[in-house]
């Protein structure tokens, strides 16, 4: 099993910066890919990037430029940097990662965007 522990969440100004932070704790061994997807309220949940172990990494279109993934294997630790956000960028943000063919969710942190 694998706990993802997710911060960083919160309000912040159109053109303000956050971070979030995903930490993985207990069974981590193996744990391939990890990243973010988030949920706008009446919208479906969407993926916003995602990070291989070995660092590769992929961008939904609309954060290409804006956002950065990265991550802590020691720590096994991923981190999503957001710059310039939109209003368009509210949303719950949920962390997942893979374990083999199995994944796993964090609990979801709100940002909020205000224009």
């Amino acid at each position: 099993q694998v706990q993802l522990v997710e911060s960083g969440g919160g309000l912040v100004q159109a053109g303000g910066s956050l971070r979030l932070s995903c930490a993985a704790s207990g069974s981590t061994f193996s744990i391939n890919l990890m990243g973010w997807y988030r949920q706008a309220p009446g919208k479906e949940r969407e993926l916003v990037a995602h990070i291989t172990s070995d660092g590769n990494t992929n961008y939904a279109d609309s954060v290409k430029g804006r956002f950065t993934i990265s991550r802590d294997n020691a720590k096994n630790t991923a981190y999503l940097q957001m710059n310039d956000l939109k209003p368009e960028d509210t949303a719950v943000y949920y962390c997942n990662a893979f374990q083999g063919v199995r994944r796993y969710w964090a609990q979801g942190t709100q940002v909020t965007v205000s224009s």
